[in-house]
């Protein structure tokens, strides 16, 4: 078969590599019909997240159920489904709290202590061997293991582009917008406006907010969220600016929410970069930085965006001094995905507005150089296998 493979930093190709297998009675083949790119993937691409040998990636995927194994009864050959991102096994203590991203039995690096290089938590698709090292969905075909537990089965009258985004970044800004408790009237101001900072906005407008601010360094994007989730706007020009702008608009006091859809792969000074260097870093807190400093005291800091080391010189103390509740994980996809199925099939919410870009997948590579560089106002890129 045909699949986006990573070789190393700055290196994907579509080559040709083994088509998958049923390797365990809970494993479902599927067919791609429709996958993503995604801001986590240029993470490997980049080389934040370490992956050291070739890899299939992708993990927003969805498609045609080729086979089962025998202890798969919730599907058969023919349905059409979207799979979360992450592994998840459905019956440990975690997957038992609704904490499906913190499975114990997914990944063999699974571990307690969520070290820097090794015992992480659930496995993802495609992401690397340090999140279980299974091959991703950006391909002809994809092996699903604990297939009774993860794919959910798409109502016939939907596309493919109006629920492939319930893979990923639908449920995550969701559980970003959810992470800050929106009660309803509240100003929430989001970090980003690429394709989770849309989905954030969309879903806190949903939960019944009172105003919500999106900030990014690119005109084109807000733009964007501007149509596509009626959001006010910031352009970032730099971090005092944005804080006072947000201040501004709440007496003084700050956001009720901040939630920080970038994570380290902000965009950096060149003195950043030399002291990430220096200090041995992966990107930079700025966004989470400047979300402790916009948000209220005694407000909430939700993270999505991803961050993968320890950073120098963090400034706890702010966090501390002002009472402020810090949440951040990957997205419990299995927990949100049928709740926002139903709002996507009720039409009370447009996932594919924000699709700019789709592509067969042989192109891939060119998608995420327009992607990755901000070209030809690129947002999100569907692939078709």
């Amino acid at each position: 078969m045909k699949a986006l493979v990573f070789h190393k930093i700055n290196d994907v190709s579509v080559d040709t590599v083994d088509d998958p297998r049923i390797e365990d009675p809970r494993d479902a083949v599927i067919r791609v019909t429709s996958t993503a790119i995604c801001g986590s993937d240029l993470h490997i691409l980049d080389g934040f997240i370490p992956q050291m040998k070739d890899m299939v990636v992708g993990h927003e995927f969805m498609g045609i159920v080729e086979e089962v194994g025998p202890a798969v009864k919730n599907l058969k050959v023919g349905d059409r489904v979207v799979v979360p991102f992450p592994i998840a096994c459905g019956t440990c203590f975690f997957c038992n709290h609704q904490w499906p991203t913190q499975c114990e039995n997914s990944n063999k690096n699974y571990g307690p202590d969520g070290a820097f290089l090794s015992q992480k938590g659930a496995a993802l698709f495609g992401y690397t061997d340090l999140y279980g090292g299974y091959r991703g969905g950006q391909a002809e075909y994809v092996r699903v293991p604990y297939a009774d537990y993860g794919p959910r089965i798409v109502p016939d009258e939907l596309t493919d582009e109006q629920v492939l985004f319930l893979t990923d970044i639908f449920p995550t800004g969701w559980a970003a917008a959810d992470w800050g408790r929106i009660k309803g009237g509240e100003t929430v101001a989001i970090f980003g406006a690429g394709p989770v900072g849309i989905m954030a906005a969309k879903s806190a407008w949903l939960m019944g907010a009172g105003r919500v601010v999106n900030v990014d360094v690119q005109q084109y994007r807000l733009d964007m969220v501007k149509k596509s989730a009626n959001s006010e706007t910031i352009l970032w020009r730099n971090q005092d600016q944005v804080v006072e702008e947000i201040r501004s608009m709440t007496e003084g006091r700050g956001a009720d929410v901040c939630i920080d859809a970038v994570g380290m792969e902000a965009d950096r000074s060149f003195f950043d970069k030399a002291k990430a260097v220096f200090n041995m870093e992966k990107g930079t807190p700025k966004v989470l930085e400047t979300c402790l400093r916009a948000v209220r005291r005694a407000g909430i800091v939700s993270v999505v965006g991803v961050y993968g080391s320890a950073f120098d010189n963090f400034p706890i103390y702010r966090w501390f001094d002002k009472g402020v509740t810090l949440m951040g994980t990957q997205a419990p996809v299995h927990t949100y995905i049928d709740h926002l199925m139903k709002l996507v099939q009720e039409g009370k919410v447009t996932l594919h507005d924000i699709i700019t870009h789709t592509l067969p997948l042989e192109q891939a590579p060119y998608g995420y150089e327009i992607f990755k560089h901000k070209k030809d106002n690129c947002v999100k890129v569907v692939l078709k296998p």
